[in-house]
């Protein structure tokens, strides 16, 4: 690895991590209820980056390739995106203060474990692509060049997510009508890539 190769795949990481998408919902719609509930809802995203890297360094990720398991991370992956997204849609967040913070700090982490770790466009991905920046004549391990990079994509998405987090809390905070229409676009997007996800597979196994 080189400093011209981690350059490359930081660029591609970051426009990657600026992308709308399951996650940009979750920490908005955090942002929207509390402050507080900001870094706890990207620290569980965080949690799930990490736990794929380690899967995909460590050479478990090839379980992926695998047609039943793609299927059940497939399908767990996007009922909880749609249990979320109904969730989001039956009460659209509104910034909180006091009271609200009790909700705790675990929730949040445990849903963002759930929502990146069951993702399998988030495992594929790291599967397709990180190992095209390794050099299988470095002095470093592959496994190890693997994970370093999995750890750069990590925090290039968490200093994104974060930034996505807060600002929410500070444009919406005063504004409680645009507040629910937010957490209505969040819900909604949930729900459109639970059902994406869910129906891609669907076609893939009718037409094996």
């Amino acid at each position: 690895m080189n400093l011209h190769t981690l350059l490359a795949f930081w660029t591609i990481s970051i426009l990657l991590a600026a992308t709308p998408g399951a996650d940009w919902a979750y920490v908005i719609s955090a942002g929207i209820r509390d402050h507080a509930a900001v870094i706890p809802a990207v620290f569980g995203l965080f949690l799930g980056y990490l736990a794929i890297t380690g899967t995909v360094a460590g050479g478990i990720g090839a379980l992926a390739s695998m047609p039943l398991a793609v299927t059940i991370l497939t399908f767990a992956g996007a009922a909880y995106l749609i249990k979320l997204g109904i969730s989001l849609l039956r009460h659209p967040p509104l910034p909180k203060e006091g009271h609200e913070r009790e909700t705790g700090a675990q929730r949040w982490i445990t849903k963002g474990f759930a929502i990146s770790s069951l993702n399998p466009k988030a495992l594929l991905f790291f599967l397709a692509l990180l190992p095209q920046f390794t050099n299988p004549g470095s002095a470093w391990p592959t496994f190890l060049q693997i994970g370093i990079l999995g750890v750069i994509h990590t925090m290039n998405c968490m200093s994104i997510y974060l930034m996505v987090g807060f600002g929410a809390r500070t444009i919406l905070s005063s504004r409680p009508r645009a507040s629910i229409v937010t957490g209505y676009i969040s819900g909604a997007i949930m729900i459109i890539l639970g059902l994406g996800l869910a129906f891609e597979d669907i076609i893939k196994i009718f037409h094996s």
